[in-house]
């Protein structure tokens, strides 16, 4: 008898609404602190709001890993129905989402808890990996296997119109923001063994640098897993994700392109005007 296989994340993984449906992905979400009240990353609080908060008290919220208890009972809902499960987490460098998961996970059986080594759909990829793979009768430690192996993979990075939101965070120094906006700079985030770095660093207006970020990035298409990519952002205008997705199109043949917006955990730290092209190589990078 076949295992029967739920494929879960935390709530950084910034897939849409609709491929969280479509593919009955349960997420434990991560807790979104604003003005010292506790929200639920995604539940009773967006990002739009908290962008909203820093305009009108300048103060940005604090996110918080969800506690052991919560771990616990998100794992035990689904052990209770059956469930053989693999669920995915934002870098354990980032957060100790993984480790209270981790540990959670020590009181079950057939749970099995996959650092991806990224955030936001770069995490997101691995998810869409593990529901294909379940699809075809995988059982549950081999697609965390197969997923673990694959993290290397992933080609994660963004480009930031304003610092602020990390220099307020505390992952931007005061001089690097000041000399970024006196020289009109756009910096390229890239995720690589678990951490964020800076990358390529633009010049000019967001819209054109993104236009120039996106052929970077993708180059001729050589090596890259076109079966999904993803533009990942934090508010942009229609405008501006026409333009992109037109990009890309422009670049190769990728029949699925999918425009999914940052939530809150990831929105908190980057800011409004943030955008991302995520996608799988068939080498490590």
């Amino acid at each position: 008898m076949s295992e029967k296989v739920l494929i879960t994340s935390d709530s950084t993984t910034d897939l849409s609404p609709e491929q969280l449906e479509c593919h009955h992905i349960p997420l434990m979400r991560l807790v979104v602190s604003v003005n010292d009240v506790n929200h639920v990353d995604g539940i009773d609080i967006t990002p739009d709001e908290i962008y909203r908060n820093y305009e009108q008290n300048k103060s940005l919220p604090k996110t918080a890993a969800p506690s052991l208890a919560d771990c616990t009972e998100f794992f035990r809902k689904y052990v209770d129905q059956g469930y053989h499960i693999v669920h995915f987490t934002i870098s354990s460098e980032m957060s100790c989402t993984y480790q209270n998961s981790v540990i959670a996970a020590e009181e079950f059986e057939n749970i099995h808890v996959v650092d991806t080594r990224n955030l936001s759909t770069g995490g997101g990829l691995l998810v869409l990996k593990a529901v294909e793979l379940a699809e075809k009768g995988m059982s549950a430690a081999m697609i965390a296997e197969e997923c673990r192996r694959l993290t290397p993979y992933v080609d994660a990075s963004f480009v930031i119109d304003s610092l602020t939101f990390l220099h307020k965070g505390g992952r931007c120094s005061a001089l690097a923001m000041l000399g970024a906006n006196l020289m009109n700079l756009k910096p390229c985030i890239v995720v690589k063994d678990g951490k964020m770095s800076v990358g390529a660093k633009y010049r000019g207006k967001f819209d054109a640098v993104l236009q120039k970020y996106i052929a970077d990035r993708i180059g001729d298409g050589e090596g890259i897993d076109r079966s999904h990519i993803f533009i990942t952002h934090g508010g942009c205008d229609d405008e501006i994700l026409e333009a992109c997705v037109a990009k890309l199109r422009s670049l190769g043949d990728f029949p699925n392109i999918h425009v999914t917006r940052a939530g809150c955990t990831i929105s908190s730290h980057c800011g409004r005007n943030t955008l991302g092209v995520l996608f799988l190589r068939d080498h490590p990078i």
